[in-house]
């Protein structure tokens, strides 16, 4: 059988050798141990994962990777500094920029524009009751 050592079916599949850890403890992805009990992932589900969706690039010249491509449905200017707010599908995107920014970017309600996030914290609130 062939199989891979984790990094290198991590780099094959473009995740972390962390992610595929995780993986291999929540079931989702078969390993084997060799002789000194490191794990070592079959050719076979390298394949199995590469049909999954890939992550989103990051494009040429910008390195967030979450981007909301929208329409912009307010820009509020008070003094250099502008509230925009770009409608993306369900989501609604408030980004505070500059007023030269907007004027650079003509940044006005009706234009079709592309919030990008890069935050080194995202918080995640959970619906519904705790448990």
């Amino acid at each position: 059988m062939n199989e891979l050592s984790i990094g290198e079916a991590a780099r094959a599949l473009g995740v972390s050798a962390d992610t595929l850890r995780r993986w291999d403890r929540a079931g989702e992805l078969r390993t084997t141990r060799d002789t000194q009990n490191r794990r070592r992932v079959p050719v076979s589900e390298v394949e199995r994962l590469s049909a999954r969706p890939r992550r989103s690039p990051v494009g040429d010249s910008l390195s967030a990777r979450n981007r909301f491509a929208g329409v912009v449905t307010s820009v509020e200017v008070d003094g250099v500094m502008a509230l925009v707010e770009l409608e993306a599908g369900p989501f609604r995107v408030v980004a505070a920029i500059t007023r030269d920014a907007v004027e650079e970017l003509g940044l006005a309600p009706g234009v079709k524009a592309t919030a990008a996030v890069k935050a080194t914290s995202v918080m995640i609130e959970r619906d519904g009751a705790a448990g």
